[in-house]
Formats: C-alpha cells, sequence, structure tokens
C-alpha cells in the first residue's frame, strides 16, 4: 500500500484529494494540499503523517514561493519547530524551513559541479544562500578560496553556522548584494556560481567582472521548454558582446522540472579575455 492510501485510511479522506509525494527536510515534512481547504482537516493529515512516519518531527504545507530571496510561504499543521539539519552528501545544513528554500533536487548539480573544480581555483559563489554549492566545493575540492556572497540576512546567518558546524575552512562568506561586491574583485574568479533564479540574465555582466582569463561561469536559469536552449546562449552571447568578450560554451543540463512546462537549466561556459 502507497503512501497516499495509508494516509486516505488513516484520516478517512478521499485519495484522490491527498498528496502523491513529498520532501523531507532534515525532520520536517513539507507537502502541497491544493484539493483541500478546511484548515482541520490538513492538520488531521499533518498528525496522521507523524503517526505513520515516527521520523517526521513537523509537518508543514508549503503553499508558493515568493519574492527576491525566494521565501517560502509555509504553513505548520502539525508537530514542532520548523527548524531543522538537514544531511546531504556528507554535508550538514542547518536552516529553518519556514524561512529558507532547500532544493533536493539540485543534489546531483551540486555533485556535478564538485568534479569539475581543479587545485588552487578561486571560485566565486553569487548568490550563496546557506552554502548549498560553497560547503561542498570547501569540503570536497582543493580550490584555493571560495567567496560566498549571500544578501539574504536569514539564508547569511546559516551559511555562517554551516560553515563552522561542517568545520571547513576556505569559505570567505560576505553579506551583501553580489552587484556591489562585485566591484571588489576585478578579474579574480577561475570560476563562478550562479545559482540563482529567475532573472539570472541581469547578473551576468557583474560575473563576467569578477572573471579571469579561462574562468568556467556556471549560469543557471529557468526557461519555458520551447526557450531551451536558445533563449540562455542568446542572453550568454549579448552580455559577452556587449563586453567584446570571447566564450565558448562547455556543456548544457537540465537540472530539473521547476513547473509545468517550464526547466531549471544550467550553461557551462569559458570566458576568454
Amino acid at each position: 500500500m502507497g503512501f497516499k492510501q495509508k494516509l486516505s485510511r488513516a484520516t478517512g479522506i478521499t485519495d484522490y484529494k491527498l498528496p502523491s509525494s513529498y520532501q523531507m527536510v532534515g525532520h520536517v515534512l513539507l507537502l502541497k494540499l491544493p484539493k483541500i481547504r478546511s484548515l482541520k482537516q490538513k492538520q488531521k493529515i499533518g498528525r496522521s503523517i507523524m503517526t505513520l512516519l515516527p521520523n517526521v518531527k513537523t509537518v508543514c504545507e508549503i503553499k508558493e514561493v515568493k519574492g527576491e530571496f525566494r521565501e517560502p510561504v509555509v504553513v505548520k499543521l502539525a508537530g514542532n519547530g520548523t527548524a531543522t539539519i538537514h544531511k546531504e552528501n556528507d554535508i550538514f545544513y542547518k536552516l529553518d524551513t519556514e524561512k529558507i528554500m532547500f532544493s533536493k533536487g539540485n543534489l546531483n548539480e551540486r555533485k556535478r559541479l564538485i568534479g569539475q573544480v581543479k587545485e588552487n581555483e578561486n571560485i566565486v559563489d553569487m548568490f550563496a544562500g546557506i552554502g548549498y554549492f560553497s560547503l561542498g566545493l570547501a569540503k570536497f575540492t582543493k580550490a584555493r578560496e571560495i567567496l560566498a556572497i549571500e544578501k539574504n540576512p536569514h539564508a547569511y546567518r546559516f551559511l555562517t553556522e554551516n560553515i563552522q558546524m561542517n568545520k571547513v575552512s576556505r569559505i570567505n562568506a560576505i553579506q551583501g548584494d553580489c552587484t556591489m561586491a562585485a566591484m571588489s574583485f576585478k578579474d579574480y574568479a577561475d570560476r563562478i556560481v550562479m545559482g540563482y533564479f529567475p532573472g539570472t540574465e541581469k547578473f551576468l555582466p557583474y560575473a563576467l567582472f569578477m572573471a579571469r582569463n579561462g574562468c568556467v561561469v556556471h549560469y543557471h536559469n529557468i526557461y519555458r521548454i520551447n526557450d531551451v536552449w536558445g533563449k540562455p546562449l542568446e542572453e550568454i552571447a549579448r552580455a559577452c558582446g556587449k563586453r567584446k568578450i570571447k566564450y565558448e560554451i562547455l556543456a548544457k543540463k537540465k537540472v530539473k522540472s521547476y513547473a509545468p512546462a517550464v526547466i531549471h537549466a544550467v550553461v557551462d561556459f569559458k570566458v576568454t579575455k
């Protein structure tokens, strides 16, 4: 019997109204309940999940993600607090699921990036968050320094705590806007991670400013299916063309489905100055 069927039996709610999947972040279970309006029913679902899955300590409904900082809008249905520690690929991430999104769908991309890094690289993580990319780069590569820039004060606090908790060095964490921080790091980077979307194209000029000759840029954004790969290649060509910078496309990859007919994609390109 599947999760949906077990939950239906426990709650008495018709299974077509119940979710067939959920996301675990640490001890917090996140799910969507678009077909149920009653808060009492949702809370019943939360309590039943905690009975069915004893490792779950908190159940939350995730309604949307909004704003510049991609902050989740969640409602706690059962259990205790939303602060937790999530382990992935031998990295510990402390976060509050009420304030911070954690995308488990990016795990393969985080692993792929680690395998690309060469010894003594200077790396810029332009949108570091709680350390999604930076922590693994510091732990599993021989990079010289990882410059982790994060504007969101909540995410920055967790970033600094995660650096200490994972006992990693070589991360230089900066709180602030990457467009401002870039001005202090001209021709600094051997590798740049642009793991923010949507609207990542607005930040390409600042990445190119920080890139030294031979720098590899990992350019993430979201696109409608019909725009992959034409639109990201056009955005890269436009940004490099304005600065008369030559470039070479190294790889194109679909990271995951982001929404119906919308893809999270990454393009790796190498800069020649």
